[in-house]
Protein backbone atom coordinates (compact mmCIF):
# COMPACT_ATOMS: atom_id res chain seq x y z
CA UNK A 1 0.00 0.00 0.00
CA UNK A 2 2.91 2.39 1.07
CA UNK A 3 4.88 1.51 -2.13
CA UNK A 4 1.48 2.65 -4.42
CA UNK A 5 1.02 5.50 -2.86
CA UNK A 6 4.80 6.49 -2.97
CA UNK A 7 4.89 5.15 -7.45
CA UNK A 8 1.59 7.66 -7.65
CA UNK A 9 3.00 10.34 -5.62
CA UNK A 10 6.57 10.38 -7.46
CA UNK A 11 4.07 9.91 -11.30
CA UNK A 12 2.05 12.94 -9.96
CA UNK A 13 5.70 15.35 -9.08
CA UNK A 14 8.59 13.95 -8.75
CA UNK A 15 9.70 17.39 -6.67
CA UNK A 16 6.86 16.64 -3.88
CA UNK A 17 7.68 13.02 -3.78
CA UNK A 18 11.62 13.84 -3.09
CA UNK A 19 10.60 16.48 -0.03
CA UNK A 20 8.55 13.76 1.53
CA UNK A 21 11.01 11.36 1.41
CA UNK A 22 13.53 13.48 2.89
CA UNK A 23 10.91 14.73 5.59
CA UNK A 24 10.29 11.36 6.75
CA UNK A 25 13.95 10.57 6.69
CA UNK A 26 14.80 13.59 9.06
CA UNK A 27 11.68 12.37 11.42
CA UNK A 28 13.08 9.09 11.54
CA UNK A 29 16.69 9.91 12.41
CA UNK A 30 15.62 12.36 15.13
CA UNK A 31 13.58 9.67 16.73
CA UNK A 32 16.14 6.81 16.48
CA UNK A 33 19.14 9.09 17.90
CA UNK A 34 16.65 10.07 20.49
CA UNK A 35 15.80 6.46 21.59
CA UNK A 36 19.33 6.44 22.09
CA UNK A 37 20.12 9.40 24.17
CA UNK A 38 21.58 11.73 21.74
CA UNK A 39 20.58 15.51 21.91
CA UNK A 40 17.81 16.12 18.94
CA UNK A 41 16.21 19.69 18.03
CA UNK A 42 13.28 20.27 20.32
CA UNK A 43 10.49 19.94 17.36
CA UNK A 44 11.59 16.16 17.49
CA UNK A 45 10.63 15.77 21.19
CA UNK A 46 7.02 14.68 22.54
CA UNK A 47 5.87 17.02 25.07
CA UNK A 48 6.77 14.84 28.18
CA UNK A 49 9.95 14.75 27.19
CA UNK A 50 10.77 18.46 26.36
CA UNK A 51 9.36 18.97 29.65
CA UNK A 52 11.16 16.13 31.77
CA UNK A 53 14.80 17.93 30.08
CA UNK A 54 13.91 21.26 31.82
CA UNK A 55 16.74 22.67 33.87
CA UNK A 56 15.93 23.11 37.21
CA UNK A 57 17.18 26.67 38.57
CA UNK A 58 18.55 26.43 41.91
CA UNK A 59 18.09 29.71 43.75
CA UNK A 60 20.19 31.48 46.38
CA UNK A 61 18.79 31.31 49.69
CA UNK A 62 19.13 34.12 51.90
CA UNK A 63 19.65 33.22 55.58
CA UNK A 64 16.99 35.82 58.12
CA UNK A 65 16.79 35.35 61.67
CA UNK A 66 13.41 35.97 62.56
CA UNK A 67 12.71 36.62 66.66
CA UNK A 68 9.14 35.68 66.81
CA UNK A 69 7.75 32.36 67.36
CA UNK A 70 3.88 31.44 67.92
CA UNK A 71 2.09 28.42 68.40
CA UNK A 72 -1.14 27.54 69.51
CA UNK A 73 -1.94 25.31 72.96
CA UNK A 74 -4.08 22.79 73.43
CA UNK A 75 -6.38 23.38 70.14
CA UNK A 76 -8.85 21.13 70.71
CA UNK A 77 -10.19 23.37 73.73
CA UNK A 78 -10.34 26.33 72.02
CA UNK A 79 -13.61 28.24 70.81
CA UNK A 80 -14.96 31.71 70.67
CA UNK A 81 -16.79 31.33 74.56
CA UNK A 82 -13.68 29.58 76.25
CA UNK A 83 -10.86 31.28 74.43
CA UNK A 84 -7.66 30.24 73.18
CA UNK A 85 -4.48 29.58 74.96
CA UNK A 86 -0.98 30.75 72.73
CA UNK A 87 2.45 29.45 73.46
CA UNK A 88 5.16 32.32 71.91
CA UNK A 89 8.76 31.68 72.05
CA UNK A 90 10.57 34.87 71.17
CA UNK A 91 14.42 35.74 70.99
CA UNK A 92 14.02 39.56 72.97
CA UNK A 93 11.35 40.95 74.90
CA UNK A 94 8.11 41.32 72.49
CA UNK A 95 4.56 42.65 72.49
CA UNK A 96 1.62 40.40 71.69
CA UNK A 97 -1.13 42.20 70.35
CA UNK A 98 -4.47 40.09 69.49
CA UNK A 99 -6.86 41.63 67.55
CA UNK A 100 -10.44 39.61 68.39
CA UNK A 101 -12.83 40.23 64.68
CA UNK A 102 -10.70 41.82 62.83
CA UNK A 103 -11.56 43.20 59.27
CA UNK A 104 -10.19 41.05 56.51
CA UNK A 105 -10.10 43.47 54.04
CA UNK A 106 -8.64 46.30 56.16
CA UNK A 107 -6.30 43.52 57.54
CA UNK A 108 -4.79 43.23 53.84
CA UNK A 109 -4.95 46.47 52.81
CA UNK A 110 -2.61 47.14 56.19
CA UNK A 111 0.02 44.72 54.83
CA UNK A 112 -0.27 46.71 51.73
CA UNK A 113 0.67 50.41 53.60
CA UNK A 114 3.72 48.58 55.49
CA UNK A 115 4.92 47.58 51.87
CA UNK A 116 4.45 51.11 50.09
CA UNK A 117 3.66 53.87 53.00
CA UNK A 118 4.81 53.36 55.95
CA UNK A 119 6.18 50.51 58.36
CA UNK A 120 3.92 48.41 60.93
CA UNK A 121 6.74 48.01 64.01
CA UNK A 122 4.72 48.76 66.37
CA UNK A 123 0.92 47.89 67.60
CA UNK A 124 -0.37 51.40 66.95
CA UNK A 125 1.04 51.53 63.91
CA UNK A 126 -0.99 48.38 62.90
CA UNK A 127 -4.15 49.93 64.24
CA UNK A 128 -3.56 53.32 62.44
CA UNK A 129 -4.07 50.80 59.74
CA UNK A 130 -6.73 49.16 60.41
CA UNK A 131 -8.55 52.02 61.51
CA UNK A 132 -9.59 50.50 64.58
CA UNK A 133 -11.46 47.58 62.25
CA UNK A 134 -11.40 45.11 65.22
CA UNK A 135 -13.80 44.08 68.03
CA UNK A 136 -11.45 43.87 70.94
CA UNK A 137 -7.67 44.14 71.66
CA UNK A 138 -5.58 42.57 74.37
CA UNK A 139 -2.11 43.11 75.30
CA UNK A 140 0.36 40.86 76.97
CA UNK A 141 4.72 41.95 77.25
CA UNK A 142 6.62 38.53 76.44
CA UNK A 143 10.08 38.27 77.99
CA UNK A 144 12.97 37.15 75.95
CA UNK A 145 13.25 33.32 75.84
CA UNK A 146 10.03 32.63 77.42
CA UNK A 147 7.85 29.75 76.68
CA UNK A 148 4.45 30.56 79.16
CA UNK A 149 0.96 30.09 77.88
CA UNK A 150 -1.00 33.04 77.41
CA UNK A 151 -4.80 32.73 77.69
CA UNK A 152 -6.62 34.65 75.45
CA UNK A 153 -10.56 35.52 75.41
CA UNK A 154 -13.08 37.53 74.00
CA UNK A 155 -15.53 39.64 76.76
CA UNK A 156 -18.79 38.01 77.56
CA UNK A 157 -20.23 41.66 77.48
CA UNK A 158 -19.44 41.31 73.56
CA UNK A 159 -22.52 39.27 73.55
CA UNK A 160 -20.28 37.32 70.17
CA UNK A 161 -21.13 33.78 69.41
CA UNK A 162 -19.77 33.60 65.67
CA UNK A 163 -18.75 35.32 63.12
CA UNK A 164 -21.23 34.26 60.51
CA UNK A 165 -21.16 32.19 57.59
CA UNK A 166 -18.29 31.83 54.82
CA UNK A 167 -17.20 33.80 53.24
CA UNK A 168 -16.69 35.68 56.38
CA UNK A 169 -15.95 39.77 56.80
CA UNK A 170 -14.04 39.51 60.15
CA UNK A 171 -11.54 36.82 61.21
CA UNK A 172 -12.16 35.44 64.67
CA UNK A 173 -8.69 36.06 65.96
CA UNK A 174 -5.45 38.05 64.71
CA UNK A 175 -2.12 38.00 66.44
CA UNK A 176 0.62 40.49 66.15
CA UNK A 177 4.35 40.43 67.28
CA UNK A 178 6.20 43.14 67.38
CA UNK A 179 9.51 43.62 69.20
CA UNK A 180 9.63 45.86 72.50
CA UNK A 181 12.72 47.54 72.69
CA UNK A 182 13.58 50.13 70.17
CA UNK A 183 17.00 49.33 70.00
CA UNK A 184 16.04 45.34 68.63
CA UNK A 185 14.15 46.78 65.63
CA UNK A 186 17.68 47.68 64.70
CA UNK A 187 19.12 44.42 64.86
CA UNK A 188 16.61 42.16 63.27
CA UNK A 189 15.64 42.03 59.47
CA UNK A 190 12.45 41.00 60.78
CA UNK A 191 10.30 43.52 62.93
CA UNK A 192 7.07 42.17 63.20
CA UNK A 193 4.90 38.80 62.39
CA UNK A 194 1.07 38.38 62.15
CA UNK A 195 -0.68 35.36 62.78
CA UNK A 196 -3.84 34.82 61.66
CA UNK A 197 -6.05 32.52 63.73
CA UNK A 198 -9.35 29.97 63.08
CA UNK A 199 -11.11 29.49 66.24
CA UNK A 200 -14.55 27.48 66.06
CA UNK A 201 -17.47 28.80 66.49
CA UNK A 202 -21.41 27.38 66.06
CA UNK A 203 -21.50 27.96 62.85
CA UNK A 204 -17.97 27.27 61.54
CA UNK A 205 -16.48 24.28 63.44
CA UNK A 206 -13.76 23.82 61.86
CA UNK A 207 -10.80 23.14 64.29
CA UNK A 208 -8.58 25.73 65.76
CA UNK A 209 -5.06 26.34 64.13
CA UNK A 210 -3.54 29.09 62.69
CA UNK A 211 -4.55 29.89 58.83
CA UNK A 212 -1.28 31.76 57.51
CA UNK A 213 1.47 33.63 59.40
CA UNK A 214 2.77 37.40 57.67
CA UNK A 215 6.61 38.33 58.18
CA UNK A 216 6.95 41.70 58.07
CA UNK A 217 10.60 43.02 57.11
CA UNK A 218 11.94 46.08 57.73
CA UNK A 219 12.97 46.87 53.98
CA UNK A 220 9.24 47.19 53.38
CA UNK A 221 7.72 43.42 51.60
CA UNK A 222 5.73 41.11 53.82
CA UNK A 223 6.26 37.19 53.12
CA UNK A 224 4.07 34.75 53.53
CA UNK A 225 5.44 31.94 56.25
CA UNK A 226 4.69 28.72 54.49
CA UNK A 227 5.24 25.33 56.15
CA UNK A 228 7.77 22.81 54.72
CA UNK A 229 6.86 19.45 53.84
CA UNK A 230 9.35 16.54 55.05
CA UNK A 231 8.60 12.55 54.74
CA UNK A 232 6.50 11.28 57.37
CA UNK A 233 8.86 9.18 60.16
CA UNK A 234 7.60 5.76 60.25
CA UNK A 235 7.95 5.53 63.97
CA UNK A 236 5.16 8.41 63.86
CA UNK A 237 1.69 7.31 64.97
CA UNK A 238 -1.81 9.40 64.55
CA UNK A 239 -3.25 11.09 67.53
CA UNK A 240 -5.67 8.19 69.29
CA UNK A 241 -8.11 11.05 69.72
CA UNK A 242 -8.49 11.61 65.60
CA UNK A 243 -11.63 9.77 63.74
CA UNK A 244 -12.41 9.24 60.46
CA UNK A 245 -15.55 11.20 59.99
CA UNK A 246 -13.99 14.21 62.10
CA UNK A 247 -11.43 14.42 59.80
CA UNK A 248 -13.99 14.20 56.52
CA UNK A 249 -15.61 16.85 58.06
CA UNK A 250 -12.40 19.40 58.77
CA UNK A 251 -12.03 18.82 54.92
CA UNK A 252 -15.32 19.46 53.73
CA UNK A 253 -15.17 23.08 56.25
CA UNK A 254 -11.41 23.60 54.49
CA UNK A 255 -13.14 23.38 50.68
CA UNK A 256 -15.67 25.57 51.30
CA UNK A 257 -12.98 28.05 52.89
CA UNK A 258 -11.26 27.97 49.85
CA UNK A 259 -8.26 26.71 51.63
CA UNK A 260 -6.13 23.11 50.85
CA UNK A 261 -5.30 20.82 53.67
CA UNK A 262 -2.07 20.46 53.29
CA UNK A 263 -1.72 24.39 53.89
CA UNK A 264 -3.13 24.35 56.99
CA UNK A 265 -2.80 20.84 58.90
CA UNK A 266 0.81 21.09 61.10
CA UNK A 267 3.41 19.02 59.65
CA UNK A 268 3.88 15.49 61.44
CA UNK A 269 6.93 14.33 62.78
CA UNK A 270 9.41 14.36 60.07
CA UNK A 271 12.99 12.02 58.98
CA UNK A 272 15.85 13.73 58.59
CA UNK A 273 17.08 10.94 55.87
CA UNK A 274 16.85 11.29 51.95
CA UNK A 275 14.06 9.07 50.70
CA UNK A 276 16.07 7.80 47.64
CA UNK A 277 19.36 6.87 49.49
CA UNK A 278 18.36 6.34 52.87
CA UNK A 279 21.62 7.73 53.78
CA UNK A 280 22.03 11.59 53.41
CA UNK A 281 21.08 14.42 55.08
CA UNK A 282 17.64 15.90 53.78
CA UNK A 283 18.70 19.34 52.41
CA UNK A 284 16.90 20.53 49.20
CA UNK A 285 13.86 21.93 48.91
CA UNK A 286 11.96 21.04 45.68
CA UNK A 287 9.39 24.21 44.39
CA UNK A 288 6.67 24.57 43.73
CA UNK A 289 5.69 21.76 46.07
CA UNK A 290 7.90 22.65 48.59
CA UNK A 291 9.12 18.99 49.62
CA UNK A 292 12.02 18.91 51.52
CA UNK A 293 13.30 15.01 51.17
CA UNK A 294 16.74 14.84 48.94
CA UNK A 295 20.14 15.04 50.27
CA UNK A 296 23.05 17.41 47.74
CA UNK A 297 23.89 13.74 46.13
CA UNK A 298 20.68 13.20 44.97
CA UNK A 299 19.11 16.23 44.09
CA UNK A 300 20.82 16.81 40.86
CA UNK A 301 19.05 13.52 39.23
CA UNK A 302 15.48 14.50 39.55
CA UNK A 303 13.33 16.67 37.55
CA UNK A 304 10.29 15.54 38.91
CA UNK A 305 9.73 15.44 42.99
CA UNK A 306 10.52 11.69 44.02
CA UNK A 307 7.73 12.17 46.30
CA UNK A 308 4.80 13.71 44.33
CA UNK A 309 5.75 13.10 40.82
CA UNK A 310 5.38 17.10 40.42
CA UNK A 311 8.10 18.94 37.45
CA UNK A 312 10.67 20.58 39.99
CA UNK A 313 11.22 24.43 38.73
CA UNK A 314 12.95 25.67 41.22
CA UNK A 315 15.07 24.34 44.03
CA UNK A 316 17.25 26.02 47.56
CA UNK A 317 19.47 24.12 49.66
CA UNK A 318 18.53 24.86 53.56
CA UNK A 319 21.98 24.80 54.25
CA UNK A 320 25.57 25.60 52.52
CA UNK A 321 28.24 23.37 52.36
CA UNK A 322 30.13 25.97 55.13
CA UNK A 323 27.55 25.69 57.29
CA UNK A 324 27.60 21.50 57.22
CA UNK A 325 31.21 21.10 57.57
CA UNK A 326 30.97 23.22 60.15
CA UNK A 327 28.37 21.17 62.32
CA UNK A 328 30.78 18.11 60.87
CA UNK A 329 33.31 19.68 62.88
CA UNK A 330 31.41 20.41 66.22
CA UNK A 331 29.94 16.71 66.77
CA UNK A 332 33.83 15.72 65.45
Amino acid sequence: MAAVFLVTLYEYSPLFYIAVVFTCFIVTTGLVLGWFGWDVPVILRNSEETQFKTRVFKKQMRQVKNPFGLEIAHPSSASISTGITLTTDCLEDSLLTCYWGCSVQKLYEALQKHVYCFRISTPQALEDALYSEYLHREQYFIKKDSKEEIYCQLPKDTNIEDFGTVPRSRYPLVALLTLADEDDREIYDIISMVSVIHIPDKTYKLSCRILCQYLLPTQGQFHDLKQLFMSANNNATPPSNSSPDGESTDRSLLEKAGLSESDVEPPEESSKDCVVCQNGTVNWVLLPCRHTCLCDGCVRYFQRCPMCRQFVQESFALRSQKEQDKDKLKTL
